[in-house]
């Protein structure tokens, strides 16, 4: 009887010993799988994209697909089942774009992915370009390729959406410093800027509350001082300048306009200085020809232009010549006789 008691004894003892190093190869093998694919040393920078809904098992094969991950069944399981890695609940894993290294372990992953701490770039959109110069710039930052953006700025469908009476976004591009997503597409960009315009034109009581084609005019006029002006107190003057010329049927001689024909709608490189061949281009853009504002705007004008123009003062100037290059500073004149005079001082000081 004793014996049979031993040697029960000892069967359950083995059969307990068995198990146990069952279980702690088990666990040892599952640790391993959650381990980081690569070292340190070795370890590449991944971006991927989780798309929105995703489940831990989709996002398990995507993981491993970029060979971020030894296993997506251990790190499925570890998400779906917590206690597995001693966490005390199920990780809530967030969409978006992120960097991963594939030095990072399954768990390291997850808990960036939980983080939502998405991957972001920043991106500087300086005041004044226009929009194939905006599409380079998303490109460049990989955010979109400059077709698709410029092709988006010219949906008509999305045009509608905002109301814009015109056959682009040209001059509701607001520029300023955006953190977008990588890869983001061109309609999210471009929604972002669009939507960013409208907000800062609301707060300028000349704009706020006006409909679109109501302040179109003053846009286009904006996109001019925008690409004229080089320091910020002189705009209001430029902007007199041009308003000035409007009311009395004088062309705006603008320079700026004879730029974009030659760089937006022939594709030429920006030339070094305005021949007077290209002030005869036959184009509605060319203010030396027609007494009007061009048909759009030129350019994508931040703040200080659109201030110029919603609080323009009254002057009798009529023309503006630059006499400071350092300091980006202009001669007002009444005249053509005064601006001439200003002119040629200036060529005679340098």
């Amino acid at each position: 009887m004793k014996n049979k008691k031993n040697h029960f004894l000892s069967f359950v003892l083995t059969s307990l010993g068995c198990i146990i190093l069952a279980l702690l190869a088990c666990s040892l093998a599952f640790k391993v799988s959650l381990s980081a694919p690569d070292s340190q040393k070795d370890a590449k920078i991944v971006r991927v994209e989780i798309p929105s809904g995703s489940s831990a098992s989709k996002i398990a094969e995507i993981l491993a697909q970029n060979g971020l991950i030894r296993s997506d069944r251990a790190f499925y399981l570890a998400a779906r089942f917590p206690f597995l890695s001693f966490r005390k609940s199920a990780p809530s894993l967030q969409a978006g774009f992120y960097s991963l290294s594939s030095a990072m372990d399954s768990l390291q992953i997850m808990g960036i992915l939980e983080s939502g701490e998405q991957d972001i770039v920043k991106v500087s959109v300086p005041e004044g370009l226009t929009i194939s110069k905006v599409g380079a710039i998303l490109e460049k930052n990989e955010i979109c390729s400059a077709e698709d953006f410029v092709a988006a700025c010219y949906n008509p469908l999305l045009l509608e959406k905002y109301s814009i009476p015109s056959h682009s976004f040209e001059g509701f591009l607001f520029p300023d410093t955006y953190f977008f997503s990588p890869e983001m597409g061109a309609e999210k960009a471009l929604f972002v800027m669009v939507d960013a315009f409208f907000e800062k034109i609301s707060v300028i009581p000349y704009f706020a509350g006006k409909k679109t084609e109501s302040f179109y005019d003053d846009l286009i006029l904006a996109s001019i001082v925008e690409r004229e002006y080089r320091s910020a107190d002189e705009a209001p003057l430029i902007a007199s300048v041009f308003k000035n010329r409007i009311k009395s049927g004088t062309g705006l001689y603008s320079c700026a306009t004879i730029e974009y024909i030659i760089t937006e709608i022939q594709g030429k490189p920006h030339p070094d200085v305005i021949t007077y061949d290209d002030l005869k281009i036959d184009s509605p853009y060319n203010t030396y020809r027609w007494a009007a504002l061009p048909p759009t705007p030129i350019s994508n004008p931040g703040l200080v232009a659109l201030k110029a123009v919603a609080n323009t003062p009254e002057t009798e100037y009529f023309y503006f010549t630059l006499t400071d290059a350092q300091a980006g500073k202009h001669t007002f004149s009444k005249s053509f006789n005064a601006h001439v005079k200003a002119g040629t001082k200036f060529k005679t000081k340098r």
